[in-house]
């Protein structure tokens, strides 16, 4: 496990520890995240593993645009309109998904929840990868959502190299308190929000 100041130099790690199939933690709109490559089921195990998080419980993505978000779910124009109002920012879209994959973790009964974040620095890192990221709050699960760079450095300190191999923590310094992304689901007819 590494840990880098934020940089262009961390930016250029970062996506190579992705495309290596490896795990970030980075700092979001609101809280540090695990990153993975959307479509990479191993990376996004660790994840599962090292925060015990229920498997029945699916990861949200990350993406830099509308158009990337449209390869990954139905988007009417209806659905544009409210996506393009929200984002970039804290809300987290849940849509219908062109796939119907089983076992996909980012994927739930054909739905899959999609965000552009505002962050500069993360959305430099999807253009520079150009690919969807699975994400979740740094945090063993059920716990608080870790702000703190401190805090993240001792949840894996003592954790086997094994674990926490391929593992790169970006740090951007103590985030500010803040609520997690609003959750909004878009597929029936009224909107609904779910957090």
């Amino acid at each position: 496990m590494d840990a880098i100041k934020q940089s262009q130099k961390a930016l250029n790690r970062a996506v190579e520890v992705l495309k290596n199939g490896g795990v970030v933690i980075f700092p979001t709109d609101t809280v540090y995240g695990f990153l993975a490559l959307a479509d990479n089921g191993k990376a996004i195990e660790k994840i599962y593993k090292i925060k015990k998080r229920p498997r029945s419980k699916p990861l949200a993505v990350f993406v830099k645009d509308i158009k990337m978000a449209k390869t990954l779910a139905e988007i009417s124009e209806k659905q544009e309109k409210i996506l393009k109002k929200r984002w970039p920012g804290k809300f987290t879209f849940i849509l219908e998904c062109h796939s119907r994959e089983s076992g996909n973790p980012v994927i739930k009964d054909g739905k899959i929840a999609l965000r552009i974040p505002k962050r500069k620095f993360l959305n430099d890192l999807l253009k520079k990868i150009n690919k969807p990221l699975a994400q979740t709050s740094v945090n063993i699960s059920g716990q608080p959502a870790l702000t703190k760079i401190s805090d993240i450095i001792n949840l894996f300190k003592n954790r086997s190299t094994s674990e926490v191999e391929q593992f790169l923590i970006i740090d951007a310094g103590n985030l500010p308190k803040s609520k997690p992304s609003a959750i909004i689901d878009l597929t029936s007819e009224a909107l609904k929000r779910l957090r």
